[in-house]
Order: C-alpha cells, then structure tokens, then sequence
C-alpha cells in the first residue's frame, strides 16, 4: 500500500509503467510470504510442548501468549522468541510504512495546492489504518510474555474496531461519497427547519 502510495503520489507520469501487473503480484506474493513465514515460526516455537490442565484460557481468541499458560515447562525462552518475532516483526513494518509516509510527506514540496491536498489526504487516510493496525499489534507482541488485563481490550479493538474502521475511513475519502453526505445534511437541515 505505501509502495503504491509514494508511486501514485511521486512518480505519478510513471505509475502504470512502474506498477505493471508482475510488480504488484511480486508485492503479493512477497507479503503472503512473510505472514506464512511468521505463522509457521509462531507454531514451530510452541509445537510438542506439554500443556497441562486447565485447557481454558481467558482470552477472545487463542494467541500465543495467553496459550503459553497452559504450558507445563518453563516458557521464558519460548515466550522470548515469540516477543521477538512478533514484536519485532510489527515494530519493523511499523517503522517502515511511517518512514515510507514520511518520505511520501517530505516530496509534496513542489506540487500545486490542489495536489498537495490530495496526495495529504490519501496519505492521512493510510496512516490513520496503519497506526490503528499496527500500535496495538506492537503493544501485544513487542513486551515481555505475560497477559495483562488491558490485553482483551487490545484484542477487541485489533480484531473488531480496526476492521470496522477501516472501510470507513476509505469510504470517507471518497469525494461521490462525501458529496452524498453532504446533500443528505443539507437535505435533512431543510426539513428540520421547515417544520
């Protein structure tokens, strides 16, 4: 998404050349990649260990953290790697898309006022979605491995609010969309005061 934001933004004469179709299955593919790669990290780390009973965790949804309680042996290494790799991982990317952003930001120096705006506002609606994706996901991962209680609030802003918020945030940025509000509330602020 930042990569097809900085060509759209900054090489705008060059976009359909640059993001021909095997450059963006090459970013597809590449991105599946990574979450298989860390998915499979994640289960080889706790793959064949003991759990003992209880076998309930008090959490919405199974994650690592929560099931390393019902390990019998020590889990400071497990727990560790798994800080590591999901917390590093989400850091990582985190920092990456902010710095493409920030580049993207930095080269609106010279267009026009109008274009300016427009790039800004693509740009606050991407940011907006990876910072409410992303800071929770650091939050989770990148700390030691114990469960706290702000942990399910987390989880159900992560798993339920960011993906509600999301269309909507897209939905806002289109300009047929916000006309259609717009003369919806002029529409509804002339009956209001008619009556």
């Amino acid at each position: 998404m930042a990569y097809d934001c900085y060509m759209a933004i900054c090489k705008p004469l060059h976009y359909l050349v640059i993001m021909r179709q095997r450059v963006c299955v090459v970013l597809l593919v590449v991105s599946w990649d990574g979450g298989f790669t860390h998915s499979v990290i994640q289960l080889s780390t706790i793959y064949g260990l003991p759990f003992c009973d209880p076998n309930v965790i008090d959490h919405f949804m199974c994650d690592v953290y929560p099931l390393l309680k019902l390990i019998c042996t020590d889990t400071s290494i497990t727990g560790l790697l798994v800080a590591v790799n999901g917390g590093l991982i989400c850091t990582t990317v985190l920092l990456l898309l902010l710095i493409s952003y920030g580049a993207i930001l930095h080269s609106l120096k010279n267009p026009s006022q109008e274009g300016r705006w427009k790039a800004l506002q693509t740009c606050v609606s991407h940011i907006t979605v990876v910072v409410c994706s992303f800071v929770p996901c650091v939050f989770m991962y990148a700390k030691p491995p114990k469960t706290f209680p702000i942990d399910k609030s987390l989880r159900v802003f992560y798993i339920v609010i960011t993906p509600m918020l999301n269309p909507l945030i897209y939905t806002l940025r289109n300009s047929e969309m916000t006309n259609a509000m717009k003369k919806l509330e002029e529409e509804t602020f002339i009956v209001s005061h008619s009556k």
